[in-house]
């Protein structure tokens, strides 16, 4: 079974311990089984900016929809490396972090379009093939 791959962009704001400053994202999208979707979002954010702000591991993502999506730095997931920071951002870093999110709670595609207005422009190519 083939499973669609869509990626679109989005703008948003990131809020990082109550401060928000503008941001890019990527979203995308395959099709799991039956009408699941499981939704992967990406956005890359300044090192210094996230850490003069006491940036640990996590922030929220303000996407366009208003939706409220909470997004980790993967630091966390290198384990048996030597270091016990907890999963804190490194000062020696990449200059730009990584943060991401999953979201495997859209059951419909009128559930993935509601949530993630990004799709817009698939759904009006999925329309254009009907």
């Amino acid at each position: 079974m083939e499973k669609h791959f869509v990626k679109a962009d989005g703008t948003g704001m990131i809020d990082v311990n109550g401060q928000i400053s503008p941001v890019t994202y990527t979203v995308s999208f395959k099709e799991g089984m039956g009408h699941s979707y499981q939704v992967d979002i990406r956005l890359m954010a300044p090192r210094d900016w996230l850490l003069q702000r006491g940036f640990n591991r996590d922030a929220v993502l303000v996407s366009q929809s208003g939706a409220r999506i909470p997004v980790y730095h993967d630091g966390a997931n290198h384990h048996g490396d030597g270091h016990h920071d907890g999963g804190r951002l490194d000062p020696a870093e990449a200059i730009s972090i990584e943060l991401t999110a999953r979201d495997d709670s859209c059951t419909s595609e009128a559930d993935l379009m509601g949530k993630y207005p990004e799709f817009d422009s698939f759904r009006a190519a999925a329309a254009g093939r009907s």
